[in-house]
């Protein structure tokens, strides 16, 4: 892999603006997008590490970190950290998935400065004060029984465990409540020094920025932290394994006053090139309010407030699900209607409007999306970590544009067909039959 080499990605044509990338010593990643018409810069840090990597006893580890990053580092405690990006009105803060953990900063462009020196000391010196692993596990602790207490969250982590069947897409992003109790300050500090490695990071950047001085900043605050020696390459690729996938139902008692239900199953891995051609079938299917989900479940029979489907993308498979929320006597008429549709899609795909339709659909929100730095820092910063090629916005408006009504009908068969799986929160005993849901 080339060091200190900058290439332009993009000249800023069709939406988007000028995209360059530079690799530094070490293997760190930088890629920038101008956008001289906004006064805004955000800058993140992207790290290949999430919950599908963790060994059982540091499941949640990924996520605990993203918490005690922000505790202290040699330079900064938790008050300074904060302080830093309040008194300049800019805001900051992390999130992890279940493949990578991303740190960012949104400030005005004058104060880049210290928003890459900030960001980059808490996510490559801190400290893991054994205080602060303690003092934190109860936040997250709090945070685990906030999750359970919303069952709109937890039944897509139920939906999940069944279908990745155990595996590592299984795990949930906080991990479970007996693994935060008994990690230790020495594991998790051991797993920080192992995984937030130049090489397997990104810093990506978008806003009125100049490409140099970014490259100027960072390796000032990377190089500090002695994080831009060696040649090292990057932690090998995911993808390529078979992920194990299982049909079957799970009901989980709560005493709600809505059912929680998703039924749904395998999708396609986020280097598929069907991808383009789910996201239509998706926003035909349960992407908007004329999508037919909506319309069957809702504006037809008033069965639910709430019905939608999703797919989402990971390194080597997918998922593809619908969610409805409604009141429990109704649960088993929402699976039904949700179970026809899914069928009749299943064997003869969508209508030509509904394909121009969900192309439209996918056009507007992706434009409309990149109307701020931050959603630009997260689409060149994803696309540099996860996909390793940056898409113009031109690129992916033709792309969606040449999906055609075969393509469609094929993933639709292809992600339809399968035995679906369902996750169940509500106030039914684990033993209620939803067999026919899942026939």
């Amino acid at each position: 892999m080339a060091r200190q080499a900058t290439r332009t990605l993009h000249r800023g044509d069709g939406g988007g603006g000028l995209v360059r990338h530079t690799v530094l010593p070490g293997g760190l990643r930088i890629v920038t997008e101008s956008v001289p018409t906004v006064r805004s810069v955000t800058v993140g840090v992207w790290v290949g590490v999430g919950s599908r990597d963790e060994a059982p006893s540091l499941a949640g580890a990924s996520h605990y970190l993203e918490h005690l990053l922000f505790k202290g580092t040699r330079r900064r405690d938790a008050l300074d950290i904060s302080a830093a990006i309040d008194a300049v009105g800019g805001e900051m803060n992390a999130f992890t998935s279940k493949e990578y953990t991303c740190f960012y900063a949104r400030v005005l462009d004058t104060d880049l400065p210290l928003a890459v020196d900030v960001v980059g000391d808490l996510v490559t010196s801190s400290v893991i004060r054994a205080a602060d692993v303690d003092a934190e596990r109860g936040v997250i602790l709090e945070e685990f029984a906030m999750h359970e207490d919303d069952p709109t969250d937890m039944v897509h982590d139920q939906f999940a465990q069944v279908l990745f069947d155990g595996g590592s897409l299984a795990r949930p992003v906080l991990g479970t409540v007996e693994s935060i109790e008994t990690i230790g300050r020495s594991a998790i500090n051991g797993y920080y020094r192992r995984r937030y490695r130049p090489q397997d990071m990104v810093v990506a950047v978008a806003g009125n920025v100049d490409h140099n001085n970014v490259v100027r900043l960072v390796k000032k605050a990377f190089g500090a932290a002695g994080m831009l020696d060696g040649d090292s390459e990057p932690t090998a690729a995911r993808g390529g394994r078979l992920i194990s996938t299982a049909s079957g139902v799970r009901v989980v008692r709560r005493t709600t006053e809505q059912a929680n239900v998703v039924l749904g199953g395998p999708g396609v891995a986020r280097t598929d090139e069907r991808r383009f051609a789910l996201g239509v079938l998706n926003a035909a299917l349960g992407g908007g309010m004329s999508s037919r989900l909506f319309q069957e479940v809702r504006e037809k029979r008033g069965l639910a407030y709430s019905v939608y489907s999703y797919h989402a993308q990971y390194a080597d498979t997918g998922l593809f699900g619908v969610y409805a929320g409604c009141v429990p006597r109704k649960v088993d008429d929402v699976l039904a209607i949700c179970r026809e549709e899914l069928d009749k899609v299943a064997a003869a795909g969508i209508t030509f409007e509904e394909l121009e339709r969900g192309k439209g659909q996918l056009r507007g929100s992706m434009v409309l999306g990149l109307e701020d730095t931050g959603s630009r820092m997260s689409r060149i910063g994803k696309a540099e970590l996860v996909y390793g090629e940056q898409l113009s916005v031109d690129d992916v408006l033709a792309r969606i544009d040449s999906v055609t009504l075969d393509q469609v009908t094929e993933v639709a068969a292809d992600v339809l067909s399968a035995t679906p799986t369902l996750a169940v929160v509500g106030p039914f005993d684990e033993d209620r039959d939803f067999s026919r849901a899942v026939a």
